[in-house]
């Protein structure tokens, strides 16, 4: 796996808090998507942890979906911490800190509900984080989450590959490396989660061109979280070539197809 910058991450999204909800159509419905899977559960949580928050948009529907329940949210950056508590204002049962997901500050079995949509892929392995999505459970609690799997964006790194060797004539080490399926199963079990299930589906978004698709990614923060390299000439040979390989290779009626493999994934605290 190509190496994650968590600096980067974290002042990529804090730049973008502001406007990210204007641009996270798929992070909205993976939303919507995991609060049906948790309304088919039979839960009565006390205590929930929204762990990766962003604006708060799952922890808005856990509010709506479990009134009586105290909730905080907790995400790497400020920015994103700011602006979700603007959608709590007044209210003595949310919060929103600041926090990471491999050290949540929270003393053991605090939670009866741990959620998280759209975080764990920022990570190197998921090990430890869903370690301690168990620690902080109680016991019989219940841990339901979304990350963006293998094949996401296999569009843009695969043009990208072909345009880098074209150029460059080597293989490039660029490009964020997405976790499986079958590695997140079995980073569930090795964390300690009782009967853990992991199961996926594709989510597509259409846009006009390669650019506008970049500007979106920009836009919620979820740039390349590989560390930077050196920019000139090349780079921008390499960008011209593969957005004219996505376009040959992708385009259909018009648009150009951005596809997005989210994991899903459950288990509880034996």
């Amino acid at each position: 796996m190509v190496g994650i910058d968590r600096r980067r991450v974290r002042t990529s999204f804090h730049r973008h808090a502001d406007e990210y909800e204007a641009y996270a159509d798929v992070q909205k419905r993976v939303v919507v998507r995991l609060a049906g899977m948790l309304a088919g559960e039979v839960l009565t949580p006390v205590d929930v942890l929204d762990i990766g928050t962003g604006t708060g948009m799952l922890l808005r529907s856990l509010q709506r979906q479990y009134p009586p329940a105290r909730l905080i949210g907790l995400d790497l950056a400020l920015g994103m911490c700011r602006t979700a508590r603007q959608g709590f204002d007044g209210s003595d049962r949310a919060n929103v800190l600041a926090g990471d997901a491999e050290r949540l500050p929270f003393r053991d079995d605090s939670f009866d509900l741990v959620v998280s949509t759209s975080t764990y892929q920022w990570l190197e392995e998921p090990t430890v984080a869903f370690a301690e999505a168990l620690r902080v459970l109680r016991p019989g609690g219940f841990f339901c989450f979304a990350l963006f799997g293998g094949k996401t964006l296999h569009e843009l790194r695969s043009s990208y590959r072909q345009a880098h060797k074209a150029i460059c004539h080597t293989e490039e080490s660029r490009t964020h490396t997405f976790f499986t399926r079958e590695q997140v199963q079995d980073a569930l079990i090795r964390a300690g989660f009782a009967s853990p299930r992991a199961s996926s589906e594709l989510e597509v978004e259409l846009h006009a061109d390669v650019p506008a698709l970049l500007r979106a990614i920009k836009r919620v923060g979820a740039g390349n979280a590989a560390p930077a390299k050196g920019r000139g000439l090349a780079e921008r040979r390499i960008m011209l070539e593969m957005m004219d390989i996505y376009r040959r290779e992708h385009a259909a009626d018009g648009f150009i197809p951005a596809t997005y493999e989210v994991i899903y994934g459950v288990g509880r605290k034996g």
